[in-house]
């Protein structure tokens, strides 16, 4: 693999590079390393020489190790969630609504970077700030989904977070089933296969225009 600083030194020397910048180098490189290894066989002295900078650098921006997971997680969490609010907004199709959900998580999970094993499958799982940043990404891709099916079934809102818990549940686990599996069937198939499985549940429950 590339060097996250590829490109960034001049005559063996680092490059000064904007704070932002920096910043960005850094979390890019950490990803890596946490991708590869896992948070607690990551180490600091990894992730510098990743990003090819000095130890002393990488503490100038970041405080620790988990800061780094953390502002990683932060990135991913928010992406996924909006992700499927975007889906959801995308159309008043529903059946396109769902398979715009499928499409969220199945390109999540498979894309090349693997940040989804930083969210789904982090080896950090109970320090309260992962938990609770995971937890938020189960909590936002639900309330989404909810709002949608709120208002445009007749259901209450109990019975609409428990169906978009199931979609997400289903959505999420499918897709990593598929990748575990080797992506036995093409990305479009999957999605469009469990898309088909969650619409036949989620059309029975009637549109307020077409209520009898």
């Amino acid at each position: 693999m590339t060097p996250a600083t590829s490109g960034s030194r001049t005559a063996g020397r680092p490059t000064r590079l904007p704070r932002s910048a920096r910043r960005k180098q850094l979390l890019a490189a950490a990803q890596d390393v946490f991708v590869a290894h896992g948070y607690h066989a990551a180490a600091m002295d990894d992730i510098a020489e990743r990003a090819g900078v000095s130890k002393p650098v990488l503490y100038q921006h970041v405080p620790g190790k988990l800061e780094l997971y953390l502002a990683l997680l932060d990135t991913h969490c928010d992406d996924i969630v909006a992700k499927v609010r975007a889906a959801m907004a995308a159309t008043s199709d529903n059946k396109e609504r769902i398979r715009g959900a499928m499409e969220a998580y199945f390109g999540f999970v498979d894309h090349e970077s693997e940040a989804f094993r930083l969210v789904f499958e982090s080896d950090l799982r109970n320090d309260p700030a992962v938990r609770e940043r995971v937890e938020r990404v189960e909590r936002g891709c639900v309330e989404a989904i909810t709002e949608t099916i709120m208002s445009d079934t007749g259901v209450g809102r109990a019975h609409a977070e428990l169906l978009a818990a199931g979609l997400a549940g289903a959505a999420e686990v499918a897709a990593r089933f598929w990748l575990a599996g080797g992506r036995q069937l093409p990305k479009a198939e999957a999605e469009a296969l469990v898309a088909a499985l969650a619409w036949r549940g989620i059309a029975s429950f009637p549109l307020h225009a077409h209520d009898a």
